[in-house]
């Protein structure tokens, strides 16, 4: 299968921040087999012969899919419910009772709720922890969007080993699937949830299927405060002294962080996700993920699940990072467009460990790319796409999506979701589960 997009501005957001004015994509299969400009293309006869499709990319700006690397897909559930309360008591009194109620196939239709809206707001790829993953599982697999699963874990309690084998199973019957658009972590939910034991069970099991882990981190002033109380140190010295930060971490929030905390996640290389809208309206604080970029941590963009948001929009995030840390230091420069736009795409991909494969249009990547429709008022003049993308634009801006060399909405159209169903299955659950 091969597909043409011509006639598209471009942004690559690879290594040289490579842009084209009036350029051409060509998808063969999964993968980008040529970005470039018109007269390139046509010097490679070989590469002009025939197309399987035709995309004119007129008045489209083309980019790579945007990366959530935190969410709980299915908490879409619990949109608009229990608001404007702190993190512990949301949790605790509101949502882990809900929570209860849910059944195992309520989580493949309530994911692709999340999943379709993610697609129209360009996001190409997901990282996801929560119960039932299979069934999130099986609705990445059906839509064609890309997930990095984990099992939310919690213990020790009469449930915790179960939960870890279905980690287990989880990377046993999906870890690859979906023509390897679907890999599996760990998910040790926090320090808060998990004791000292049972942490060291999660990385060891981390460590037999060789995968990364995904855990919050430092999300608030309580978590830090009851763990000094608890341990004599931060959650972050606790995993590290654990040796829980050795592999492949992916932490998200990481709001309060002391110097030493930020000296180990420079150490061990801690990716973390960034999740400004969720940690604002939890009341949970504001990430200094300035610090963390001056000391070469990786950061990017979640958007937590749409409980505690409430929309799963990572251009929504990507705005709100470049914004809020020029307010509270009170200095314009810091966190620059371009950075704030990595944060979304190829940071997304190294949080993920796949940026060899996403988060910039190069040839040899995955072809997941995303068209916006630029032809807008809020995108004139056309002075600065990167400026633009980050500043100006909105999720309903994306036009059309491919993942993996599929595509998956077309002029906001899903292909792959019919959302008519999704809503009346969804409108079914949250009778039953929240009228009770």
């Amino acid at each position: 299968m091969r597909t043409l997009i011509k006639n598209v501005d471009i942004l690559t957001m690879d290594e040289n921040n490579t842009q084209y004015k009036n350029g051409c994509i060509i998808i063969e299969d999964d993968k980008i087999a040529f970005i470039g400009n018109e007269t390139q293309l046509e010097k490679d006869a070989g590469m002009a012969v025939s197309y399987d499709s035709i995309e004119d990319g007129k008045g489209k700006l083309a980019m790579p899919g945007f990366i959530n690397t935190h969410t709980h897909v299915a908490m879409t559930l619990f949109r608009g419910y229990a608001n404007d309360l702190p993190l512990m008591e949301w949790l605790s009194q509101k949502i882990w009772p809900m929570e209860d109620k849910l059944k195992a196939e309520d989580i493949y239709w309530l994911s692709l709720l999340a999943i379709a809206e993610m697609i129209r707001g360009g996001v190409t790829c997901f990282a996801d922890m929560y119960m039932f993953m299979e069934e999130t599982a099986l609705a990445v697999e059906h839509s064609g969007v890309r997930g990095v699963l984990a099992r939310g874990l919690q213990g020790p309690d009469e449930n915790s080993q179960r939960r870890l084998e279905e980690n287990r199973s989880l990377w046993e019957n999906w870890h690859g699937r979906g023509d390897g658009r679907i890999r599996v972590m760990v998910g040790p939910h926090a320090i808060y949830t998990c004791e000292p034991s049972y942490l060291l069970e999660a990385m060891e099991l981390a460590r037999e299927l060789n995968v990364g882990i995904h855990i919050h981190l430092s999300e608030t002033r309580q978590e830090v405060d009851n763990c000094i109380q608890k341990y004599g140190k931060s959650p972050v010295r606790h995993l590290y002294d654990l040796g829980l930060l050795d592999g492949h971490v992916l932490a998200a929030h990481c709001v309060h962080l002391s110097q030493e905390d930020l000296d180990i996640l420079e150490e061990k290389d801690v990716k973390v996700a960034h999740c400004p809208s969720s940690n604002l309206k939890l009341g949970s604080g504001i990430a200094p993920i300035c610090d963390m970029i001056n000391r070469g941590i990786t950061v990017s963009l979640g958007t937590d699940g749409a409980a505690s948001n409430n929309n799963l929009s990572i251009m929504k995030e990507m705005s709100l990072a470049a914004l809020i840390s020029k307010g509270v230091k009170e200095e314009a420069t810091l966190i620059p467009a371009a950075q704030a736009l990595k944060m979304a795409t190829i940071n997304g991909a190294k949080a993920l460990g796949l940026e060899k494969e996403l988060g910039s249009l190069s040839p040899g990547n995955k072809a997941d790319i995303i068209l916006l429709d630029i032809h807008a008022p809020h995108y004139y003049p056309h002075t600065d796409w990167v400026s633009h993308m980050v500043y100006s634009g909105y999720s309903s801006d994306v036009h059309s999506v491919w993942v993996n060399g599929k595509k998956l909405m077309d002029n906001r159209k899903l292909l792959t979701i019919d959302l008519d169903k999704v809503y009346a299955e969804v409108d079914k659950i949250y009778n039953r589960v929240m009228g009770e």
